[in-house]
């Protein structure tokens, strides 16, 4: 898309544009009717389109072609020349979305600095489009757990359709990057990836944020629907969507068209759609926060995304890959992880997840002297359920036991968290723990410790039948 399409019914106007673009090195084709025009668009998009108002024996005028193309191709800038200006005429092409108006007779040196700056603009707006892309194309899925075994493979199943997918999971468990990882897998990888916070867009502003704005001052407004044309719309947790919304994106669901606020002309666009949310929808209908409508046209592939509890295998992966990534885009020291750090992070609890863990490497590593291995001294201290002197600090009930009912719900508890830490893999548990693999199932037995299959891997849990019968 490097080209200037020039369309007059004039021969003798088209040409002469034409010889005085190539002269300042430009490449040009050339239509004399709306016919030729849409003809060479659909075949290749211009970098930059220079249209008459007026076109004789076509069926469509100047206007009619501008609202086309900034329909189906809103990133083409759109120069019009008239041999009938009027600021009546000129008024209403910027409105639809012209670059900018040139009456004829034209004076060449201003027609080369408007083509100059509509040019520039195009070019800002491609390589715009470009940085986004290569960061979606950034966006890497780590890990080698069971859990992210399962996820990945339910990913590669969807990138090659164009089915809507819903990814459900925990707030900081990656949802967004799972839908990334989608797209830049897809076949519209070199189209727009574009992302709708519907918890953070204001009710007022919603649908104007979405579907865009036409009229008054500023002429056309693209919505975010329009700037996702040919690639992806992402719904960041759509069960936060207002209501009234909702049934207008039911409506662009079905039809693939949707009217701008204040406007009147149908905005046709090709969309995937792809969803998340860390709420129970089924719950959210039954409250009548969610049309059920809307979300059997958004559930048509769903797939769960694992909370980090779920992927404890993965933590020593994930944070190098974030200590990584934070000495290339920061600066901040490349350390590597002790091995008690790596330990304390496996045992820890990750409410915020994936999302937590990148906050707590960052901030070890922004507060840490840079030096050696992060040891687990420098991970929060309400983590490791100690305080300066090294004393344990019991839970409440724990320190109301007798001596043997404490141990043996320490040790459950105790166990129960290094089983899940290696994703159930009872030998590299009974290895960490310094016990024969033998004498620790025998262990897991007495303590009513059983393993059951989870989100892909193996996760402990205490069978309470098992134990009260012993």
């Amino acid at each position: 898309m490097s080209d200037i399409l020039i369309v007059d019914d004039e021969r003798d106007i088209r040409e002469l544009i034409s010889d005085i673009l190539k002269d300042e090195g430009f490449t040009t084709r050339l239509a004399g009717n709306s016919d030729e025009c849409m003809n060479a668009i659909n075949a290749e998009p211009p970098a930059l389109l220079i249209l008459d108002i007026w076109l004789k024996d076509s069926r469509m005028d100047g206007i009619d072609i501008l609202k086309t193309v900034k329909r189906d191709n809103p990133g083409v800038p759109v120069v019009i020349i008239s041999g009938h200006g009027n600021i009546e005429i000129a008024v209403a092409a910027i409105k639809q979305g012209a670059y900018d108006f040139i009456e004829k007779p034209f004076n060449i040196d201003q027609l080369l600095v408007v083509i100059r700056r509509a040019m520039e603009t195009s070019r800002l707006r491609r390589e715009n489009q470009q940085l986004k892309r290569r960061d979606v194309a950034a966006s890497e899925m780590i890990g080698e757990s069971a859990a992210f075994r399962m996820l990945i493979s339910h990913l590669d199943k969807v990138t090659k359709s164009n089915g809507r997918v819903m990814l459900s999971g925990p707030a900081g468990s990656g949802k967004e990057i799972a839908a990334r990882y989608i797209h830049a897998n897809s076949g519209r990888k070199d189209a727009p990836f574009v992302t709708v916070n519907c918890a953070s867009i204001e009710p007022d502003t919603m649908e104007e944020v979405l579907f865009g704005r036409e009229g008054g001052e500023r002429g056309i407004e693209p919505g975010l629907l329009e700037q996702a044309h040919g690639g992806v719309i992402y719904f960041d947790e759509v069960a936060d969507m207002p209501l009234g919304t909702q049934s207008k994106i039911l409506r662009v669901l079905v039809d693939q068209q949707f009217t701008r606020v204040g406007g009147t002309d149908k905005v046709r666009v090709d969309l995937r759609v792809i969803s998340s949310t860390n709420r129970d929808l089924a719950q959210a209908i039954a409250d009548g926060t969610l049309r059920r409508e809307l979300y059997h046209r958004l559930n048509v592939v769903p797939i769960t995304v694992p909370s980090l509890e779920d992927r404890r295998e993965d933590i020593p992966l994930l944070a190098k890959y974030f200590i990584d990534h934070c000495h290339k885009s920061q600066g901040l020291p490349q350390r590597d992880l002790a091995e008690d750090a790596v330990a304390l992070m496996q045992t820890m609890i990750w409410p915020g997840n994936v999302r937590q863990l990148k906050n707590l490497v960052e901030r070890v590593l922004i507060l840490g002297d840079g030096t050696g291995p992060i040891e687990a001294r420098e991970l929060p201290q309400e983590a490791e359920g100690g305080d300066d002197d090294g004393r344990v600090v019991l839970a409440g009930a724990l320190a109301t036991l007798p001596l043997r009912e404490a141990r043996e719900a320490f040790e459950r508890e105790y166990l129960l968290t290094q089983i899940n830490r290696f994703g159930g893999n009872i030998s590299r548990t009974a290895n960490f723990v310094g016990m024969e693999r033998s004498a620790l199932h025998r262990k897991l037995k007495s303590l009513g410790v059983v393993t059951t299959s989870k989100a892909g891997a193996r996760i402990a849990r205490v069978d309470d039948d098992e134990r009260q019968a012993g």
